[in-house]
C-alpha cells in the first residue's frame, strides 16, 4: 500500500502540473475545518450544471427538518416535470414516487424531472423553490452564486464559483450527516431499473464517498468529489473539464495530492474557504462549449468526420448509378412493337441490298468470263476388219451390267 500511495502521489503531482495551464477553476479543502490545500481561479464564475442539485437536496433536507414534508410524502409528476429533458426518470404525468426515492434519484441519477417534482412539493411551485435556493445561498455565504432553476439546465444567469460550491458541499455533509450514504451510492434501483451514478470516482478511487457531478456544454464537465482516509475527509471542486475522464482524473489527482501532503500543508496553513480573500482578478461567467469534447456539444472526432465524408461520397456514387439505371430502364420500356418492327425492316434492307449486290457481282463475273467450250465427241474407231466389228459389243452396254 505504501508504494501504491507513493506512486499515486507522483502521478497526482505530474497531472496537476500538466493540467494547470488549461484547466478550469479548482479547489481542494478539508471538509471539517474548511482549510484550503489547493486553489485555482476559485472565484471565477461558472455554470454549475447539475451541481445545482446539491442545493436542491439541501433545501429539501431543510424542509424535511422543518416538518413541511417527510421522506414518505408523495411527489407527483406534473406536466412541467414530464417535459424536462434527460437526465431523467421519465415518469408519466400523474405518476407518484416517495420523497426518499426522489432524493436518491436526484443525487445518483441526477434526474431533472425529479428536481422539478421536489421543487413543486417543497416550494409550491418552481419559482418559490428557486427563491428559497437563493436565500439559502446567501445564508451560507455563497456571495457570487445565483440560481434560476432547480436542476442546472442551461440558463445565462445560473452561476456559481468553486469556492461557493465548496461552502455548499461542506454545509450539506455537516448539517445533514444522516443522508451521507446517499451521496456515496454508485447505483440505485427504481422499480425494475438500475440507475448508475455519473461519478466514476465512487468505483475507482480509494475512500471515495461523494458527492455530485454536473455537465452542460457551456460549463464542461464538473464535479464536487469527496473521499475519506484514516478519518480525514477531503473535498475537491473541479470545473470545466473537456471530458468525463479528464474530470475524474483531475479530481482524483487533487484528492491524492491532498492525502499525501495533508500533514505539512495544514500545519502552517490558516487559510480556509471563508477567510480567503476574493481574488481581484476574478472573472465573470464564460462558455467553454468549443473546447468540450462531447457529441452533444457539436464535437466530431477526425475519424468520424473522415468516415462521414467517405459515406457521403459513396452515397453520391450509388445515387448516380441508380439514376443511370433508371434512365436505361425508361428508354428500354419506351420502345413499342411497331418501333421494333421498323428497326427490323430497316436492318433487313441493307441485307437485301448486300444480297443483290453480291448477285450482280457474280453475274458480272459470269458475263465477263467466257464459257468453257464443250469437249469434242470422240469418233468411234473404225473396226480393223468386218469380222471384228461383228463380234465386239459396245462398252456402254458392258458398263450397265
Amino acid at each position: 500500500m505504501g508504494r501504491a500511495r507513493l506512486f499515486g502521489a507522483v502521478l497526482a503531482f505530474l497531472t496537476l502540473c500538466q493540467a494547470s495551464a488549461l484547466a478550469g477553476p479548482a479547489l481542494l479543502f478539508e471538509a471539517t475545518t474548511g482549510k484550503v490545500l489547493y486553489s485555482e481561479d476559485q472565484d471565477n464564475q461558472w455554470h454549475p450544471a447539475s451541481l445545482t442539485k446539491i442545493m436542491t437536496a439541501y433545501v429539501t433536507f431543510e424542509a424535511i427538518k422543518e416538518g413541511k414534508i417527510t421522506l414518505d410524502s408523495k411527489l407527483v409528476c406534473t406536466e412541467a416535470a414530464n417535459k424536462e429533458p434527460p437526465s431523467k426518470i421519465g415518469l408519466p404525468i400523474g405518476a407518484e414516487m416517495s420523497v426518499e426515492l426522489g432524493l436518491k434519484a436526484l443525487i445518483v441519477k441526477s434526474a431533472n424531472d425529479v428536481a422539478v417534482m421536489l421543487a413543486e412539493a417543497v416550494g409550491g411551485n418552481v419559482e418559490g423553490f428557486v427563491a428559497r435556493m437563493n436565500a439559502t445561498a446567501r445564508k451560507l455565504g455563497m456571495t457570487r452564486t445565483h440560481f434560476s432553476n432547480p436542476n442546472g439546465l442551461p440558463a445565462p444567469d445560473q452561476v456559481t464559483t468553486a469556492r461557493d460550491l465548496a461552502k455548499l458541499a461542506r454545509a450539506v455533509v455537516r448539517d445533514y450527516p444522516q443522508y451521507a450514504e446517499w451521496w456515496a451510492m454508485p447505483v440505485i434501483q427504481v422499480g425494475k431499473i438500475k440507475l448508475a451514478s455519473h461519478n466514476g470516482l465512487l468505483r475507482t478511487f480509494e475512500g471515495a464517498d461523494g458527492l455530485k457531478t454536473g455537465f452542460i456544454c457551456d460549463s464542461g464537465f464538473n464535479v464536487v468529489a469527496s473521499a475519506t482516509r484514516d478519518g480525514t475527509r477531503l473535498m475537491a471542486v473541479v470545473l470545466g473539464e473537456p471530458t468525463p475522464n479528464d474530470r475524474s482524473l483531475r479530481a482524483a489527482s487533487l484528492l491524492e495530492h491532498g492525502f499525501q501532503h495533508y500533514g505539512w500543508k495544514t500545519f502552517f496553513n490558516t487559510t480556509d474557504i471563508d477567510n480567503m480573500p476574493i481574488a481581484e482578478t476574478a472573472k465573470g461567467v464564460v462558455s467553454i462549449r468549443t473546447s468540450v469534447l462531447s457529441w452533444d456539444c457539436g464535437h466530431r472526432p477526425r475519424g468520424v468526420l473522415k468516415a462521414q465524408a467517405l459515406n457521403k461520397s459513396r452515397a453520391a456514387r450509388a445515387k448516380a448509378r441508380q439514376k443511370r439505371k433508371e434512365k436505361a430502364t425508361t428508354e428500354a420500356s419506351a420502345e413499342t412493337p411497331a418501333n421494333a418492327g421498323e428497326k427490323a425492316a430497316a436492318g433487313a434492307k441493307p441485307a437485301a441490298k448486300a444480297s443483290t449486290s453480291e448477285g450482280a457481282k457474280a453475274g458480272e463475273k459470269s458475263i465477263g468470263t467466257p464459257a468453257a467450250k464443250p469437249a469434242a465427241a470422240k469418233k468411234p474407231a473404225a473396226p480393223a476388219t468386218a469380222a471384228a466389228a461383228k463380234t465386239e459389243k459396245p462398252k456402254s452396254i458392258n458398263a450397265s451390267n
